[in-house]
């Protein structure tokens, strides 16, 4: 594939995550964080349970579509299941801790030049260049 197909799938990716998470704000007036509207799911709120839900089927029903219909565009996990739960398990602490996600903080947060979201990614940009470098040392991998 060419290095311009490429680069404009994720240019592309990136416009559709920026309208979907401005457009989630203008119409419902919430920030389209995935920890928060997951956490929101596990301590009820009363009226707020059925958005949420639609919201999470959404990405479910979404990832499963393009598994049956590009499986071409999904990678095979280089992870165990057991490592993978695991990992999830740390992102949920880390997003209580973070008080936020990726999505929130990075996508939405910086958008709104939010300082705290800011700060907020560089930690985690930096925690993940930090995890690789890391790990390919231990691996005996180049950096």
């Amino acid at each position: 594939m060419s290095h311009w197909i490429e680069w404009s799938r994720a240019l592309a990716g990136g416009v559709l995550i920026g309208a979907s998470t401005a457009l989630f704000l203008a119409f419902n007036g919430r920030i389209a964080g995935i920890s928060g509207i997951v956490g929101g799911l596990v301590s009820i709120v009363k009226g707020d349970t059925y958005w949420r839900a639609m919201f999470v089927a959404g990405l479910v029903v979404g990832g499963l579509a393009l598994a049956l219909l590009a499986p071409w565009t999904m990678g095979a996990s280089v992870a165990s299941l057991p490592v993978v739960a695991l990992a999830g398990a740390l992102v949920g602490v880390g997003t209580r801790l973070g008080n936020g996600c990726t999505s929130g903080h990075g996508v939405c947060g910086v958008a709104r030049l939010s300082p705290r979201s800011i700060a907020a990614t560089i930690v985690f940009i930096s925690t993940g260049a930090i995890a690789v470098l890391v790990r390919r040392a231990l691996e005996g991998g180049s950096a």
